[in-house]
Parts: C-alpha cells; sequence; structure tokens
C-alpha cells in the first residue's frame, strides 16, 4: 500500500480515536489526557498526507521536468496541455502558477489544482468577502450552474452526483466553520471533499477531475466516451467548499488516495495567476443536449 494512502487510512483512525477517548473519558473518567495521544499521532499522519513529497515518476527523463516550466517540482510528469474546462470570464484562485501545492496539500492529487470563481462582465457581480451576510444562498452567485466542459476527448471514470449545494462560507465568521467541517469530511471519505465530481480518464495515466459540481447536473455516465467541448455538469457549491466555483486538476490515478498532481495548460491561456482574469471560449455543449 502507498505510503500516503496508509497514512490517510490511520489518519482516520486517529480522529477516531481521539473522539472515542473524550466520549468514555466522560462515562468511565478517563483521563482527557490521554486524548493526546491519537491526537499527536493523527497531527504525525496529516503531516505525511500532506506534505510528504510524491514519489518520482520514473517513467519522466531526467531533463524533462527542466523543459516543463516554472511551477513543475522534479521528479513530476512534464505539464500535459489541454483545453479550458469553462467558457467566459472567470477569475483563478490557489493557483499552481504561484505555489506547489497549491492548495497547501499534495493528498487526493491536488499538488496542481486550480479553483476559478465565474466574473461575468457587465453582468451579476460575484459577491465578496466579508463580515455580513454570513452566509448567502449559492444562485447568488454567479458562477452557480454554469456548464463545465471535457478538457480533451475522454472516458468517464468516475461520478458523484448526490451531494447537497450548501450555503456559502464566505465570511470571516462562516470561514471558521468551514475550517471544523473540512476536518469532519476529510475524516469521512475523500468524496465528502470534494463532493459531486467527475473523473475523466484522458489516457497516457492522465486523469481530469471537476470538483464542488452542482447537485443533479452531471449529465454522463461511468464508462462513456465524451468528446473535448462536450458538456459535463455545472458549476456548484458541493462538498468542502466556500461558495460555487470549479476546481480542476490532473493527476496521474482515478483513486484520489493515491493520485499524484500532473501540472496543466490551458490551450490559449496558460495557467492562470492567483486573482488573474482571464476569458475562455468554446464550443461547450450545454449539459443535457447532444
Amino acid at each position: 500500500m502507498p505510503m500516503r494512502k496508509a497514512a490517510t487510512a490511520m489518519n482516520r483512525l486517529c480522529w477516531i480515536a481521539f473522539f472515542a477517548v473524550l466520549v468514555a473519558g466522560m462515562y468511565y473518567g478517563y483521563s482527557w489526557m490521554l486524548s493526546w495521544i491519537p491526537l499527536g499521532l493523527m497531527m504525525v499522519t496529516q503531516l505525511l498526507v500532506s506534505w510528504a513529497p510524491d514519489e518520482p515518476d520514473e517513467s519522466v527523463e531526467p531533463d524533462a521536468t527542466a523543459k516543463a516550466g516554472a511551477g513543475v517540482e522534479p521528479g513530476a510528469r512534464p505539464g500535459v496541455e489541454v483545453e479550458a474546462p469553462v467558457s467566459g470570464r472567470w477569475r483563478a484562485l490557489n493557483s499552481p502558477a504561484d505555489k506547489v501545492p497549491s492548495h497547501g496539500t499534495r493528498a487526493y492529487g491536488q499538488a496542481y489544482a486550480i479553483d476559478i470563481v465565474a466574473e461575468p462582465e457587465g453582468g451579476r457581480a460575484r459577491p465578496r468577502f466579508g463580515w455580513w451576510p454570513v452566509v448567502r444562498r449559492s444562485r447568488a452567485f454567479p458562477g452557480f450552474g454554469l456548464p463545465v466542459s471535457a478538457v480533451a476527448d475522454a472516458t468517464v471514470v468516475r461520478v458523484v452526483d448526490g451531494q447537497r449545494d450548501h450555503l456559502s462560507r464566505n465570511s470571516f465568521p462562516a470561514l471558521v466553520y468551514l475550517v471544523v467541517e473540512g476536518v469532519v469530511r476529510e475524516v469521512a471519505d475523500a468524496r465528502r471533499l470534494v463532493g459531486n465530481h467527475v473523473i475523466l480518464d484522458l489516457g497516457d495515466g492522465v486523469y481530469a477531475m471537476y470538483a464542488h459540481l452542482r447537485r443533479g447536473s452531471v449529465v454522463v455516465r461511468e464508462g462513456e466516451r465524451v468528446r473535448v467541448g462536450q458538456g459535463l455538469a455545472r458549476c456548484g457549491n458541493s462538498g468542502n467548499s466556500s461558495e460555487p466555483h470549479v476546481h480542476f486538476q490532473l493527476m496521474d490515478a482515478a483513486d484520489l488516495t493515491v493520485a499524484r498532481g500532473i501540472p496543466f495548460a490551458w490551450r490559449g491561456i496558460g495557467v492562470p495567476s492567483n486573482d488573474e482574469v482571464f476569458s475562455a471560449s468554446s464550443t461547450v455543449s450545454r449539459p443535457g443536449t447532444p
């Protein structure tokens, strides 16, 4: 079993043990100090899950990463160019153009992941992060419900579509809740973190994941072949998400517990920097239509 997968399983067991000791202490008089044992082990395993470097890909030539461009770490696969997963005007957040791992963790193949939020020009403005209101409905955000499309010809290998779109967490008070919620979701399962999602097999050991999709919007099935630009689903706010957005990443496996991130570039765009606004144009088929 790969080290990261084993550390992920151990991390969940440590959390369960931590809460079990706390509850047992309430009824059987155990010292609360005992809870520090699983808590300490949890911190160690969390470091292994989040920060342990990916094992070098032995298929990569020694000088390949040097030719792949900035932001690609030694031993990583060279970047893969694909089409953008959206069309219109968007803003990049948590971009691998600025730091790797982009989301502060290598877990679940996220080393080179990116988040994007819709910033329509001349349309409804995206609500900004602040103190009030504490939460908003997903429909208050212009990106909610916008279509996402296949970045290449591919095969659908995983579809999760039943998780709810929750209220936003884009305020200072709600941010505290988001952090606690994220811990609980990670203990439960990786699927609870990424929410509704689609994973495509692009071939040559490259997989694309679209996360936090709108519930009930996925229009493809596992095993289905899709063409570049074909509609897959719609932007949502499921899983560990502060507001409706699209989380996109390339990785080397469909299993999130063992996947390693793969650098990407969007054709005609590249890799947008953090907070950079970009425009993408594509022939996106609307979900539910040929």
